[in-house]
């Protein structure tokens, strides 16, 4: 895939549409943030699109749609070497890089070690990486992205075990499947998604 393909700008596109609009949720870490873009990531790009000196929320609210796909292509997969991973990967990665930052690829890392590849968990794309991910593509080219979807997956679920202020991400008001597994389950195959059932059997001991 090219890095600067119509493929890739699609799935920019989709990020952007996955993330909605502006939101200042007190229980994200993240902060102010407007199509995924956090005020934090505004910051350390100099983003002051108000000209008052200083990046706020006020900022963050008049980015644009057209914006946010620039940042993250620059920034969320061209800065990153997204696109040296395999085809199979790309999207998910991708997608998570903006949702979690260097978490998306130090899940890769987990998952290829778990693979028997001999990879630092240091959440940088390298050679070592690369010749990891493609190594495993070759082996399992039928399963490499849907293991990594899983193990994303199952990132949200520990992070919301963890951190209680996080389980509305993860299960929604209803108790059905939130946000977060949602969004992990659109790069895994239908058959890995998880039942009603099991889910919430998995998020049982949460209430």
């Amino acid at each position: 895939m090219s890095e600067t393909g119509p493929e890739v700008r699609r799935i920019a596109e989709e990020i952007v549409s996955r993330e909605g609009g502006y939101v200042n949720d007190p229980d994200d870490p993240g902060g102010a943030t407007n199509f995924g873009v956090t005020i934090g990531t505004m910051a350390r790009l100099g983003l002051d699109l108000d000209g008052d000196g200083q990046v706020t929320p006020s900022d963050v609210k008049r980015l644009t749609r057209a914006q946010a796909v620039t940042i993250f292509l620059t920034h969320y997969f061209e800065r990153p070497g997204i696109g040296t991973l395999p085809h199979a990967l790309q999207a998910s990665v991708f997608d998570m890089y903006v949702n979690a930052g260097a978490n998306a690829v130090t899940i890769l890392q987990r998952l290829l070690g778990q693979m028997g590849w001999q990879v630092a968990v240091d959440g940088v794309i390298g050679p070592e990486t690369r010749r990891a991910a493609a190594a495993a593509q070759a082996a399992a080219p039928d399963h490499l992205g849907d293991a990594y979807g899983i193990a994303r997956r199952n990132y949200y679920f520990a992070l919301a075990d963890r951190r209680p202020a996080s389980r509305k991400y993860a299960r929604s008001r209803a108790g059905g499947k939130g946000g977060w597994i949602r969004r992990a389950e659109t790069f895994i195959a239908p058959r890995y998604h998880l039942s009603d059932a099991a889910f919430r059997a998995r998020v049982a001991a949460w209430d």
